[in-house]
């Protein structure tokens, strides 16, 4: 109890403590060191802030990077509006020109004397004369007007009333002979001996025309004789020829008409066959 009331007596008597040796935290006059803005900017610090400003302006790396590998992807997009435009226009000139390009000197030729021209080409030709070879021999007019002409001159003719056709053949034009001059052309023309064709010829020609391509083998069959000389002699005379081969084991030869067949028989074109139907009722 005496220790203790000691202790007491001598917290009294005790001097109180000044500021110094309590400082006031909360409202110190100590001044404060300045901040890192009043100071001046070290080098790296200018460098960082440079870099950071031509990013801003320029673009990102990834962005640099990606306008490098597409330096044509702006402009794409701004003339992707105009190509469509352009380029039909451009096509449709390039048509225009191609068309051009065929046509030749022949197209200075009125429409009378293209008819004359073709009329003069088709009689002295000894074979048919296509429309494109008519073309390439009157130095290139339109085909067009070359078909026009044909028209032309067979109305002219039956106008005239002349015993002669415009008429194609074998996938061109010939000048004929009308179908009631027959008898009369046939006393002018002596036709020779070896030209004739067999029955059996006729029906080994026939076969090939309507079955080809068709094999020794399968004419063989249809006719139940052996064909192979006749075969010979139809290729030969240039109204068949060999077309292929069979895909079958031996890959025996194919048969097939030729031009001077339907030359010979006054046919355009295998369509011109006479049918079943047409045959029965003749």
């Amino acid at each position: 109890m005496t220790d203790s009331k000691h202790s007491a007596d001598a917290l009294l008597d005790a001097e109180p403590m000044t500021d110094q040796e309590f400082p006031n935290t909360e409202g110190s006059d100590t001044p404060e060191p300045q901040e890192a803005s009043d100071q001046e900017p070290s080098q790296q610090e200018i460098e960082a802030s440079a870099a950071e400003e031509s990013v801003a302006q320029v673009g990102s790396p990834e962005e640099v990077e990606a306008g490098a590998s597409d330096p044509e992807g702006s402009a794409d997009k701004e003339g992707s509006s105009d190509e469509g435009g352009s380029s039909d226009q451009e096509g449709s000139c390039n048509e225009e020109g191609s068309e051009e390009s065929k046509i030749g000197p022949g197209e200075a030729l009125s429409d009378d004397e293209l008819v004359q021209a073709i009329s003069a080409l088709v009689f002295a030709s000894p074979e048919p004369l296509a429309t494109g070879r008519l073309v390439t021999l009157l130095e290139r007019p339109k085909p067009q007007r070359v078909a026009e002409a044909l028209i032309e001159i067979q109305g002219r003719l039956e106008q005239a009333g002349l015993p002669l056709q415009m008429r194609e053949i074998a996938g061109g034009w010939r000048l004929m002979t009308a179908p009631e001059q027959n008898e009369s052309v046939a006393r002018l023309v002596k036709t020779r001996k070896n030209e004739k064709l067999s029955p059996a010829g006729l029906e080994t020609l026939a076969v090939v025309a309507y079955r080809q391509p068709v094999t020794k083998a399968d004419i063989e069959a249809i006719r139940g004789v052996q064909c192979g000389p006749m075969l010979r002699n139809l290729v030969d005379r240039g109204l068949a020829k060999v077309v292929g081969r069979a895909d079958v084991p031996g890959g025996p030869l194919e048969y097939g008409t030729t031009k001077e067949f339907l030359d010979r028989f006054g046919m355009a074109s295998l369509k011109d066959l006479p049918r079943d139907g047409e045959l029965l009722k003749e």
